[in-house]
């Protein structure tokens, strides 16, 4: 009997981040191990193992030419790939952690998802032209302060709820709402942006957007599950929720985002004969937006899922306390 891929890990049915992270509704029940291998591994994957893409989502010559637009993504994906590296590690603690098997299965899977997210992008760092000799020593020069000084706090963040303090409701809730919640908007922008200067890549953030779907949603259930049957455990989690926006506010994230996006604007206009009309949202074309409005709309973006997150997680009052803009 043929097995069909859940429409929201098709490549051609999944809905964008924002929308699928705001709306859809699934549990670690619902995403077990046979449901990765049926909708993952063979519908999203499918034709893009190796590279996150298909030969019809080419990499440009340009993005193998020194100049600002490769630089921009040469420091988009050194980071992004650091950051996928370290939550992969970070996630062991969360399968020795997990409370019964349906976590324990799908943290093993979110796992696979994170190192799988931070080789393809190591991989168009060397379509790119950087030599595999060099890759991870190129990668650790581009990364380098990036993960001393915004990666290495917020994911210790997360490990020591679960190591320290032997949480892991909390520890999901770190990951959901304070990790993955703030970088995903991001990922989506980053998928817009890079649409038409560089196929191979938009088509690789597309494919971990897919996932990231999954892990908003599954770590949001977990967390609202567990506060309908302990409503008193709410104050611990307010209790993260300020300690994690404390945390925010203290790391310089936007000074690593907007060196790139200023990089960028420069690349696009070098190249907006391939831009033309193209829109990055709906009624503004992508040529006439600059660094701050791309970071501002990612913030708003941000608020706006966290919104529909928190609440559904049973945690509206949370929604001013992380609100970035």
């Amino acid at each position: 009997m043929t097995m069909s891929i859940p429409p929201e890990t098709d490549w051609e049915q999944a809905p964008g981040l924002l929308d699928g992270a705001m709306n859809l509704d699934l549990t670690a029940q619902q995403c077990d191990l046979a449901y990765w291998f049926r909708g993952v591994a063979q519908g999203t994957l499918k034709g893009r193992t190796e590279t996150g893409h298909t030969a019809a989502e080419p990499t440009p010559e340009h993005m193998r030419v020194d100049g600002p637009l490769r630089d921009a993504q040469m420091l988009e994906l050194g980071c992004r790939s650091v950051a996928e590296e370290q939550g992969t590690r970070a996630l062991a603690h969360y399968v020795v952690g997990a409370t019964n098997v349906a976590e324990m299965d799908f943290f093993a899977t979110q796992l696979m998802d994170e190192a799988r997210h931070s080789m393809v992008f190591r991989n168009h760092l060397v379509e790119m032209g950087v030599p595999a000799e060099d890759l991870h020593t190129t990668i650790a020069g581009l990364s380098a302060g990036y993960r001393e000084e915004v990666l290495d706090p917020i994911l210790d963040f997360a490990v020591r709820a679960l190591r320290d303090e032997g949480d892991f409701i909390g520890a999901v809730a770190v990951f959901t709402i304070i990790i993955e919640g703030v970088l995903a908007p991001a990922a989506e922008l980053s998928e817009r942006k890079w649409n038409l200067l560089d196929p191979a890549a938009s088509a690789i953030a597309r494919g971990a957007a897919i996932d990231e779907i999954r892990h908003l949603t599954v770590g949001s259930s977990i967390v609202r599950e567990h506060l309908l049957a302990h409503p008193e455990y709410h104050a611990r989690l307010m209790d993260i929720v300020r300690r994690g926006r404390k945390l925010w506010d203290e790391i310089p994230d936007r000074k690593y985002i907007m060196v790139r996006e200023h990089l960028f604007q420069e690349g696009m206009h070098q190249h907006a004969g391939l831009l033309a009309d193209y829109e990055v949202w709906p009624g503004k074309r992508l040529l006439e937006t600059g660094p701050e409005e791309r970071y501002a709309m990612a913030e708003a973006w941000t608020d706006k899922m966290a919104a529909a997150r928190l609440a559904y997680m049973g945690l509206p009052e949370a929604v001013d306390i992380l609100r970035l803009t």
